[in-house]
Protein backbone atom coordinates (compact mmCIF):
# COMPACT_ATOMS: atom_id res chain seq x y z
CA UNK A 1 0.00 0.00 0.00
CA UNK A 2 1.01 3.50 -0.36
CA UNK A 3 1.65 6.24 2.47
CA UNK A 4 -1.74 7.62 1.13
CA UNK A 5 -3.67 4.72 1.16
CA UNK A 6 -1.91 3.69 4.81
CA UNK A 7 -2.64 6.97 6.37
CA UNK A 8 -6.50 6.67 5.34
CA UNK A 9 -6.76 3.44 6.57
CA UNK A 10 -5.24 4.07 10.03
CA UNK A 11 -7.30 3.85 13.53
CA UNK A 12 -6.98 6.83 15.82
CA UNK A 13 -3.38 5.48 17.66
CA UNK A 14 -1.82 5.08 14.26
CA UNK A 15 -2.88 8.60 13.63
CA UNK A 16 -1.36 9.96 16.47
CA UNK A 17 1.72 7.50 16.48
CA UNK A 18 2.14 8.30 13.23
CA UNK A 19 1.94 12.15 13.69
CA UNK A 20 4.14 11.57 16.63
CA UNK A 21 6.60 9.82 14.95
CA UNK A 22 7.03 11.99 12.13
CA UNK A 23 7.40 15.09 14.40
CA UNK A 24 9.90 13.52 16.41
CA UNK A 25 12.13 13.01 13.56
CA UNK A 26 12.26 16.19 12.15
CA UNK A 27 13.44 17.60 15.58
CA UNK A 28 16.94 19.13 15.41
CA UNK A 29 20.02 18.38 17.17
CA UNK A 30 18.86 19.60 20.69
CA UNK A 31 21.05 22.59 21.95
CA UNK A 32 23.25 22.06 25.03
CA UNK A 33 21.21 22.22 27.76
CA UNK A 34 17.93 21.74 26.06
CA UNK A 35 15.59 19.46 26.40
CA UNK A 36 16.70 16.71 24.61
CA UNK A 37 13.50 15.21 23.74
CA UNK A 38 10.01 17.42 24.29
CA UNK A 39 7.56 15.23 22.03
CA UNK A 40 8.17 12.65 24.11
CA UNK A 41 4.83 13.15 26.16
CA UNK A 42 3.05 12.89 23.00
CA UNK A 43 3.83 9.05 23.07
CA UNK A 44 1.79 8.29 26.40
CA UNK A 45 -1.11 10.35 24.78
CA UNK A 46 -0.70 7.98 21.62
CA UNK A 47 -1.26 4.94 24.45
CA UNK A 48 -3.93 6.32 25.98
CA UNK A 49 -6.49 8.51 24.05
CA UNK A 50 -7.66 9.95 27.63
CA UNK A 51 -4.58 11.03 28.04
CA UNK A 52 -3.90 13.03 24.83
CA UNK A 53 -4.83 16.32 25.44
CA UNK A 54 -2.80 16.65 28.69
CA UNK A 55 0.17 15.06 26.64
CA UNK A 56 -0.25 16.82 23.88
CA UNK A 57 -0.41 20.12 26.13
CA UNK A 58 3.31 19.36 27.62
CA UNK A 59 4.68 18.64 24.32
CA UNK A 60 3.72 21.97 23.37
CA UNK A 61 5.10 23.22 26.45
CA UNK A 62 8.40 21.99 26.43
CA UNK A 63 8.76 23.06 22.62
CA UNK A 64 8.24 26.26 23.27
CA UNK A 65 10.49 25.92 25.93
CA UNK A 66 13.30 25.58 23.17
CA UNK A 67 15.63 28.08 22.48
CA UNK A 68 16.01 29.65 19.24
CA UNK A 69 13.76 30.22 16.44
CA UNK A 70 14.66 27.27 13.47
CA UNK A 71 11.95 27.28 10.67
CA UNK A 72 11.51 23.58 11.64
CA UNK A 73 11.08 24.19 14.97
CA UNK A 74 8.62 26.59 13.94
CA UNK A 75 6.62 23.86 11.84
CA UNK A 76 6.51 21.71 14.44
CA UNK A 77 4.84 24.43 16.97
CA UNK A 78 2.18 25.11 14.61
CA UNK A 79 1.38 21.31 13.86
CA UNK A 80 1.08 20.95 17.42
CA UNK A 81 -0.67 24.01 17.94
CA UNK A 82 -3.34 22.43 15.15
CA UNK A 83 -3.27 18.93 16.54
CA UNK A 84 -7.27 17.94 17.78
CA UNK A 85 -7.05 17.27 21.00
CA UNK A 86 -10.12 15.12 20.81
CA UNK A 87 -8.04 12.78 18.76
CA UNK A 88 -11.02 11.76 16.42
CA UNK A 89 -12.58 12.98 13.49
CA UNK A 90 -11.55 13.75 9.85
CA UNK A 91 -9.19 16.69 12.05
CA UNK A 92 -6.46 14.09 13.20
CA UNK A 93 -6.32 12.55 10.06
CA UNK A 94 -5.52 16.14 8.43
CA UNK A 95 -3.27 16.46 10.82
CA UNK A 96 -1.22 13.09 10.48
CA UNK A 97 -1.16 13.63 7.15
CA UNK A 98 0.36 17.33 7.43
CA UNK A 99 3.03 15.42 9.70
CA UNK A 100 3.64 12.93 7.09
CA UNK A 101 4.05 15.74 4.85
CA UNK A 102 6.86 17.96 7.22
CA UNK A 103 8.89 14.72 7.44
CA UNK A 104 9.20 14.55 4.34
CA UNK A 105 9.80 17.62 3.18
CA UNK A 106 12.45 18.49 5.84
CA UNK A 107 14.17 15.36 4.78
CA UNK A 108 14.10 16.58 0.67
CA UNK A 109 15.59 19.68 1.47
CA UNK A 110 18.54 17.64 3.19
CA UNK A 111 19.13 15.41 -0.05
CA UNK A 112 20.98 16.60 -3.10
CA UNK A 113 19.59 18.90 -5.43
CA UNK A 114 17.32 17.18 -7.81
CA UNK A 115 15.21 18.07 -10.72
CA UNK A 116 11.41 17.61 -9.76
CA UNK A 117 11.35 18.41 -6.24
CA UNK A 118 8.37 20.03 -5.64
CA UNK A 119 6.77 16.64 -7.73
CA UNK A 120 8.86 14.66 -5.82
CA UNK A 121 7.30 14.45 -1.99
CA UNK A 122 3.65 13.72 -3.52
CA UNK A 123 4.81 10.91 -5.65
CA UNK A 124 6.58 9.23 -2.82
CA UNK A 125 3.74 9.50 -1.08
CA UNK A 126 1.60 7.86 -3.71
CA UNK A 127 3.93 4.95 -3.98
CA UNK A 128 6.28 6.02 -6.33
CA UNK A 129 9.84 7.45 -4.58
CA UNK A 130 11.80 6.49 -8.32
CA UNK A 131 13.75 9.89 -8.24
CA UNK A 132 13.88 10.29 -4.71
CA UNK A 133 17.04 10.65 -2.65
CA UNK A 134 18.30 8.45 -0.27
CA UNK A 135 16.56 10.50 2.87
CA UNK A 136 13.32 11.27 0.76
CA UNK A 137 12.86 7.59 -0.08
CA UNK A 138 14.38 6.32 3.17
CA UNK A 139 11.57 8.46 5.38
CA UNK A 140 9.20 7.21 2.77
CA UNK A 141 9.80 3.91 3.51
CA UNK A 142 9.59 4.52 7.14
CA UNK A 143 6.52 5.90 7.48
CA UNK A 144 5.23 3.18 5.58
CA UNK A 145 6.73 0.84 8.00
CA UNK A 146 5.33 2.99 11.43
CA UNK A 147 2.19 2.61 9.71
CA UNK A 148 2.03 -1.15 8.96
CA UNK A 149 3.14 -1.55 12.56
CA UNK A 150 0.53 0.27 14.03
CA UNK A 151 -1.94 -1.41 11.96
CA UNK A 152 -1.11 -4.67 13.15
CA UNK A 153 -1.47 -3.71 17.43
CA UNK A 154 -4.55 -4.77 18.18
CA UNK A 155 -6.79 -4.24 21.31
CA UNK A 156 -5.98 -7.68 22.40
CA UNK A 157 -2.07 -6.94 21.92
CA UNK A 158 0.26 -4.46 24.46
CA UNK A 159 0.36 -1.30 22.97
CA UNK A 160 2.94 -0.08 24.80
CA UNK A 161 5.01 -3.17 23.24
CA UNK A 162 3.99 -1.76 19.94
CA UNK A 163 4.18 1.80 20.52
CA UNK A 164 7.96 1.12 22.00
CA UNK A 165 8.85 -0.52 18.56
CA UNK A 166 8.03 2.31 16.47
CA UNK A 167 9.33 4.99 18.33
CA UNK A 168 12.95 2.71 18.09
CA UNK A 169 12.40 3.03 14.67
CA UNK A 170 11.54 6.52 14.30
CA UNK A 171 14.48 7.31 16.61
CA UNK A 172 17.11 5.49 14.51
CA UNK A 173 15.33 7.44 11.65
CA UNK A 174 16.04 10.84 13.77
CA UNK A 175 19.56 9.43 13.90
CA UNK A 176 19.94 9.21 10.30
CA UNK A 177 18.81 12.94 9.30
CA UNK A 178 20.77 14.22 11.68
CA UNK A 179 23.79 12.53 10.76
CA UNK A 180 22.68 14.09 7.06
CA UNK A 181 22.32 17.48 8.31
CA UNK A 182 25.93 17.61 10.15
CA UNK A 183 27.86 16.11 7.14
CA UNK A 184 25.98 19.05 5.16
CA UNK A 185 27.51 21.56 7.52
CA UNK A 186 30.76 20.25 8.05
CA UNK A 187 30.61 19.90 3.95
CA UNK A 188 29.15 24.02 4.00
CA UNK A 189 31.64 24.67 6.66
Amino acid sequence: MSLLELIAAADERGLTASGAACLDRCLPQPAEGAEPDPLRPLWAGCADGAAWPDRLAEACAALDALPGAEETVQQIRKLLGEAPADRTGAELRAWADACSVLALEVHLRQDAERPGRAELVGRCRAGDPQGAGPLLAGETARQVRILEMLAEITDEAPVGAGLRQVLDVSTEGQRVLRAAVSRRARGRG
